[in-house]
């Protein structure tokens, strides 16, 4: 069974984000960058069927030079190679045409992608590369086993889950529940000098159209001052909550 893991490039959560050019591009400067949390859950469970059946991880990320310590801790955490599109990420169809690209001639049985980025929370690719190739697809995906090429897998729908029979080739889009957190994979000092030896390929993108631009980011606003009440002046704190708070 071939595995291909798609992994985004994206910010840590606690790093402070900043804009440059009139607020139109992201300062990545100071920024730490880390595997998109949905993608790790999807490589932690690639990794589960590597040692349970026997099955060959690739992972792929569309990006510049910039992503590859990304791919080499995948690599360190168990993938067996890596694919690098040598591209700026900037559309999600952009993106989704290179990866299908990639699956088209790697022969992929199951193809795991995060269900959405951290960045941008597009949620998009996945679907559109099922769309392009016309595979099985399976978003919010919570639970897979396979049997030969039979899948039955689960995905978290509104007010509960559903249980999908199928078969491969499959796209599912992963997420928490897949794996829980505590089972996500922490690369060990041999698993990081392995990845180093490992083959980290660079491909040059194809043709694709760009459908959307970003033209400005905007911070939230930052949150106002808090304001204390004592505890028996009840009517300042009605007052309060009407006038300000608009809440009663």
């Amino acid at each position: 069974m071939k595995i291909l893991v798609c992994i985004s490039h994206v910010p840590d959560t606690t790093s402070k984000i900043n804009f440059t050019d009139d607020d139109s591009q992201f300062d990545s400067n100071g920024v730490q960058f880390v595997i998109n949390p949905n993608d790790e859950f999807g490589l932690t469970r690639a990794i589960w069927f590597q040692e349970q059946q026997a099955a060959t991880i690739t992972v792929v990320s569309v990006g510049g030079s910039e992503t590859e310590p990304t791919l080499r801790k995948a690599l360190a955490i168990g993938a067996n190679d890596a694919i690098r599109v040598n591209a700026n990420p900037t559309d999600s169809f952009f993106v989704a045409k290179q990866l299908a690209e990639i699956i088209k001639n790697g022969a992929y049985d199951i193809i795991i992608a995060g269900k959405e980025s951290l960045d941008y929370n597009g949620g998009m690719v996945p679907g559109m590369i099922a769309g392009i190739l016309g595979y099985n697809f399976l978003n919010s995906c919570t639970a897979i086993s396979v049997e030969g090429t039979n899948v039955k897998a689960v995905r978290e729908i509104d007010g509960g889950k559903e249980t999908v029979s199928t078969t491969l080739p499959i796209i599912i889009g992963s997420q928490k529940g897949l794996v829980e957190e505590k089972d996500l994979r922490i690369p060990n000092m041999r698993g990081i000098m392995t990845a180093r030896t490992k083959t980290l390929t660079i491909v040059e993108p194809i043709t694709a159209s760009i459908h959307t631009k970003a033209v400005k980011f905007e911070k939230p606003a930052p949150k106002s001052a808090v304001k204390l009440v004592a505890a028996d002046n009840l009517d300042e704190l009605i007052k309060l909550l009407h006038n300000e708070a608009k809440v009663i």
